[in-house]
């Protein structure tokens, strides 16, 4: 019996899940039938008969109501195995899915929350995981539109149960939203920003506590909607009026620049099939050896100039959400740095690799050390120093890009950014990261310009300022 749920070429070995659910269903199809039996079902009995329903949803649409009815009939461990099951089919398979079926699973999906299945949460994120940055085709847009519509009509249960998907949510959608309002399609496009647009505010304006949960990235996605009207009134109110968020405890929004940003949101930018190869990259490949492996990687991931977007939310992941181990660290495996210079000089648009940069110096800007990890700024630096002699072209972008955002990133704030940026020196001299700076500060090759600023800016002491505000208090 061949698969009725994926699209599968004749060379392709069978997939594990899809023929595991698939077995199931056909060992147990008679039993799928009403009138369903009223005993319980032993465990082992109860697990397959699980995954029998879940292949039969997906692929009987017409008796999809029926296969429901039954789940809800056997139903023990309130959904947790069959949502677990739902989530491995949407991290493994779901690029692979047939049409039909991905609508099936979103239908599914909605049952899940009407019921206040255990997991629904990590059925969410997987399913807002696997929206793809950059990607404009018409099944990636139908995926946006149906998780949108999905979560505003379910906003209230989600508000009261899963807040944190709504955070997810958001910082998903900012990010979609950037590739989006780029273009234009047509009407049905339009249609879709707006909802999206929609969204995104109704999070700012109705649960601001939700946004301050992201941390700063919430303001670095967001600036690239800067010259979208309906953001304006955010930014305006984030910058001189936060009372207007309603609030306790946000007074500034130095607040949230101090926030840092939990791992979790970087990896919704990154699909699963992505994050495996990227981690892969990063913990089996050998420096010298990496060359195939990236034109595999950008063949498969980066194939399109409109996907290159994907690339600020890949250089997030590698800084703040993979953190590889001394034994790593110490080998011969290609370090993160490596990859990200790499990254930087596929860029082809200005705009994306000020983006890039940025992604990659982000934590720099509000660095302290009790809330920071070493980890998320050591990329930038030994990218730095091993781009010299050879790459100096490279050390002398990343410096200037450096000093730029510190004087221009938010003029209103700069001493907290140089107080930021100077801990990070601080810090990684100081945990051995580098022994010192004087591969950059003596280097006669690099721009006296450069160097005086960077001698001027290492040499400043205590940075005053600031020292008052606390990071906003989350309930």
């Amino acid at each position: 019996m061949a698969s009725s749920l994926i699209h599968k070429a004749i060379y392709e070995a069978d997939n594990s899940l899809d023929s595991c659910l698939r077995e199931a269903f056909q060992l147990l199809e008679p039993q799928l039938r009403p009138p369903f039996p009223l005993t319980i079902p032993a465990e082992a009995e109860y697990f397959n008969l699980n995954r029998a329903i879940l292949y039969g949803i997906l692929s009987e649409t017409h008796l999809a109501k029926v296969h429901i009815k039954h789940l809800h009939g056997i139903m023990i461990d309130g959904y947790s195995f069959f949502t677990n099951l739902l989530c491995s089919l949407v991290d493994e398979l779901y690029s692979k899915l047939i049409e039909n079926v991905k609508l099936q699973l979103v239908y599914v999906t909605s049952e899940m929350i009407h019921v206040s299945a255990i997991g629904i949460d990590n059925l969410l994120v997987a399913l807002l995981r696997q929206i793809r940055g950059g990607d404009f085709s018409e099944a990636n847009l139908w995926l946006c539109s149906e998780m949108v519509n999905l979560l505003m009509g379910k906003w209230d249960f989600l508000l009261e149960e899963q807040p944190l998907v709504l955070s997810s949510a958001l910082y998903v959608f900012l990010r979609v939203l950037s590739d989006h309002c780029r273009v234009s399609l047509n009407s049905k496009f339009k249609i879709l920003k707006q909802k999206e647009t929609e969204f995104c505010i109704r999070v700012f304006r109705d649960q601001f506590h939700l946004c301050l949960r992201i941390g700063r990235d919430v303001i670095r996605v967001l600036q690239d909607l800067v010259h979208v009207p309906e953001f304006q009134d955010i930014w305006k109110d984030l910058l001189l009026l936060p009372a207007n968020f309603k609030t306790s405890g946000f007074t500034d929004v130095s607040q949230l620049y101090q926030s840092r940003t939990c791992s979790q949101y970087f990896l919704l930018r990154i699909t699963p099939e992505m994050e495996a190869h990227l981690r892969f990259l990063l913990t089996q490949v050998k420096l010298g050896s990496q060359t195939r492996y990236q034109i595999w990687f950008g063949r498969k991931f980066l194939n399109v100039p409109e996907k290159e977007t994907v690339v600020i939310d890949i250089i997030r992941f590698i800084c703040c959400a993979h953190h590889p181990s001394n034994d790593i660290i110490h080998s011969n495996v290609i370090p993160r740095w490596a990859v990200i210079g790499w990254l930087l000089k596929c860029c082809t648009k200005n705009h994306i690799e000020a983006n890039m940069k940025l992604a990659l110096f982000y934590d720099w800007l509000f660095f302290k050390e009790d809330v920071d990890n070493i980890m998320n700024v050591e990329p930038a630096i030994l990218l730095m120093l091993n781009s010299m002699p050879k790459y100096l072209h490279m050390t002398q972008n990343l410096l200037e890009f450096l000093f730029l955002v510190v004087d221009h990133y938010d003029i209103d704030r700069k001493d907290l950014i140089l107080k930021g940026v100077l801990s990070a020196f601080d810090a990684l001299e100081r945990k051995g990261v580098v022994q010192s700076f004087d591969v950059l500060t003596t280097c006669d090759m690099l721009s006296p310009f450069l160097k005086e600023k960077l001698v001027k800016m290492l040499s400043c002491k205590n940075v005053s300022g600031f020292n008052h505000l606390q990071p906003v208090f989350l309930p």
